[in-house]
């Protein structure tokens, strides 16, 4: 009676407390660096007020916190059957945007779908990839060890796959890679056989080419980034030649890049101390996609060592969870949103230090925005939904490793 008292008891923060904390520390420690950077958009962008946007930032991180929470609540096992359909309501949003789609200020991109009657925007891609990533899990878990025919990894895996990419390629470079990235290490984690996740890949590879080609040289691609992305690459290549660029168009190409690492030198090792940044007024993107500089001439390299170790503390746990789930579809669904969110700091990182051409990924739970920043907050809502589960799961008497018909009847 004792155990059905406690088991029925509301928990605010249910799910691995580790997890849980770090989420909220770098979710309140969030509110400085935006608070500081964001005086760019009110004093250059001329949009809003830095008070406006700070409180802005707030609210978005309380609708956050409340969506993991309500996420937890949710089995994980429901979230998977819905995937499907969820995953073609999104390709549904992305058709959408491609044709009707808010632009990018200063570039062809459409991205952003309005909701009719509302002043509030959103991105499908970000949602589209959750949900491409979720329904993969689940069809690998539920028909793993089968025997299948090729024509249904055609079907069924490939073709999502290639679908989510083509959509948001045209308009999001980088997360279509990252996209075609996650989706291949899923397969392998999700034994798919290899002679299927080598043939993937090479129809990927043409795939990829084709549509390069196509758009380089031809119209049938109407308002595609192809050449912005190849303009970044050799910019990246021509500024690691020399550190002393003379041509001044390649200057102006490097502007973000020089800016970012000026802000990280300036930084140094203590910081110059917070809302002090130098550069936040010059650094495009400097509370979204450069925040990291921004963080690191605040608080210097001592502030950017907490905020990775944090970041490492997430990723430890997401991949401790993982290994204690006995449920195989659990255990690959964390895995493989644990990868997303991994991929996606590493690549704002090291873009703000000058590792990889300059591509627009936010800081999950730091960077200015909304539909990341929920989407952030969604997936590790799941995590911790699993999380939740794993002593479900003992109780019940399941082992460690699962029969295949316990992972079929559980996915």
């Amino acid at each position: 009676m004792e155990n059905q008292t406690t088991e029925n008891k509301f928990e605010l923060l249910k799910g691995d407390k580790v997890l849980w904390s770090v989420i909220i520390l770098i979710s309140f420690l969030s509110v400085f660096p935006v608070y500081s950077a964001s005086s760019n958009l009110e004093y250059i962008v001329n949009n809003g007020t830095t008070t406006g946007h700070v409180f802005k930032h707030i609210v978005f991180v309380f609708i956050g916190l409340g969506i993991m929470r309500f996420v937890g609540t949710v089995k994980y096992e429901y979230i998977g059957k819905l995937s499907s359909i969820l995953l073609l309501f999104t390709i549904g949003l992305l058709l959408i945007t491609m044709f009707t789609g808010q632009k990018i200020e200063g570039a062809s991109a459409s991205r952003w779908l309005k909701i009719p009657g509302t002043p509030i925007s959103f991105q499908p891609s970000s949602f589209a990839y959750l949900m491409l990533i979720i329904y993969l899990c689940r069809y690998l878990t539920k028909k793993i060890k089968r025997e299948r025919v090729p024509i249904e990894n055609i079907i069924y895996i490939f073709g999502p796959i290639l679908i989510v990419f083509g959509l948001v390629a045209k308009d999001n470079g980088s997360t279509a890679l990252m996209i075609m990235m996650v989706s291949i290490i899923i397969l392998i984690i999700g034994q798919l056989a290899w002679q299927y996740v080598a043939g993937f890949i090479s129809v990927a590879v043409v795939f990829v080419v084709m549509f390069l080609v196509i758009a380089l040289n031809t119209n049938l691609i109407g308002g595609n980034r192809v050449h912005t992305w190849m303009s970044r690459i050799e910019t990246f290549t021509s500024s690691k030649k020399t550190a002393d660029v003379e041509d001044e168009s390649i200057k102006a190409k490097n502007y973000q890049v020089m800016q970012a690492k000026a802000a990280i030198v300036h930084g140094g090792f203590n910081g110059i101390g917070p809302g002090k940044s130098a550069l936040k007024q010059t650094l495009p993107q400097s509370v979204s996609d450069f925040i990291f500089a921004i963080i690191v001439e605040e608080y210097g390299w001592i502030g950017a060592f907490v905020l990775i170790s944090l970041y490492m503390i997430m990723i430890i746990r997401i991949v401790m969870i993982a290994s204690k789930m006995p449920a195989f579809f659990g255990s690959l669904l964390v895995l493989a949103i644990g990868l997303m969110i991994f991929i996606q700091l590493s690549v704002n990182i090291a873009v703000a230090v000058n590792l990889i051409p300059v591509t627009g990924q936010p800081l999950p739970l730091i960077s200015y925005g909304g539909t990341s920043m929920l989407v952030t907050y969604i997936q590790l809502g799941i995590i911790l939904n699993v999380s939740s589960r794993i002593q479900v799961f003992d109780e019940e008497g399941l082992g460690k490793r699962q029969s295949i018909e316990e992972i079929n009847d559980i996915a």
